[in-house]
């Protein structure tokens, strides 16, 4: 199918926002609004945002790709994940301006830009959907425990690693010393805080209230091999009611095995690319 893409630029809080619209000839009537994850910009590590939009206008699902306030082209002060909820309001108002055939919108995240469209979707009623991928619920205790999990223990089991040991080409205590750092911060008790002081909410808890306010589909695309999405794993098992969300009939789940943190090779993005367009079209 063909399809255009255009400049997209609007404001929010006074700064000016910039992303890339990709419009097919003819348009679904759900669009998606892809959230982009850590600090980088609209393009996405190894293209990845870019080939995502192009390749679902090809299917006839328009998207916007945008820069927050202080990334990419846009204007004003960087600011975390967790806040930049009044970007993506002015994100789907524009959208909505830009394709008036829309009736709804889907939010695409990866990494903590899953986790911003998780504290966003359930106070616009316009987002009927989320595509999370590796969504970070990083805490020091959480990723330490994945680490030790996941990383060391696959590394024990590693035929390279003991040639090294033998050779003498392993500085062991050096990497002792990194394990025990680890495993200080998995298993050590953190400070308290000040007598009768509540503890703030951790950001696995707000994350899974955000998304227990959610009423739409979600679709959750797991890489194996990758740390971040191994915590948000761990931590969903550790929790009935993580597990009570994400056994709920509106979520499906997907898994590549193989696939790094970012999706990289293309074999890789195709597939999420069939996944989201798939998963676009069977509601």
């Amino acid at each position: 199918m063909d399809y255009r893409e255009a400049v997209l630029s609007f404001d929010c809080g006074g700064d000016a926002l910039f992303g890339i619209v990709s419009v097919p000839a003819q348009p679904a009537r759900r669009a998606l609004l892809i959230v982009v994850g850590g600090p980088q910009y609209r393009v996405g590590s190894h293209r990845q945002f870019t080939t995502l939009a192009r390749g679902l206008a090809a299917q006839g699902i328009a998207s916007l790709r945008f820069d927050y306030r202080g990334m990419g082209d846009s204007h004003g002060a960087i600011r975390d994940f967790d806040v930049v909820g009044d970007d993506l309001r002015a994100a789907v108002d524009n959208l909505f301006k830009a394709l008036p055939g829309i009736e709804e919108v889907v939010i695409w995240g990866l990494c903590d830009g899953a986790s911003a469209a998780i504290f966003y979707a359930a106070d616009d009623p316009r987002v009927t959907g989320l595509v999370l991928l590796n969504p970070w619920v990083r805490t020091s205790g959480g990723h330490a425990k994945a680490t030790i999990k996941h990383y060391y223990r696959a590394r024990l089991f590693d035929p390279e690693l003991w040639k090294k040991i033998l050779r003498g080409q392993f500085n062991v205590a050096a990497a002792a010393s990194s394990f025990l750092r680890i495993a200080g911060a998995a298993f050590g008790k953190g400070k308290g805080g000040a007598s009768g002081a509540a503890a703030p909410a951790s950001l696995p808890d707000r994350m899974q209230a955000g998304l227990a306010r959610f009423r739409g589909k979600v679709l959750l695309i797991i890489s194996g091999a990758d740390l971040t999405a191994q915590e948000f794993l761990d931590t969903a098992a550790a929790s009935d009611k993580w597990q009570g969300l994400l056994a709920a009939p509106q979520v499906s789940r997907q898994t590549l095995p193989e696939a790094d943190h970012t999706f990289s090779r293309r074999v890789w993005k195709d597939q999420v690319l069939g996944w989201t367009g798939d998963w676009l079209r069977s509601w």
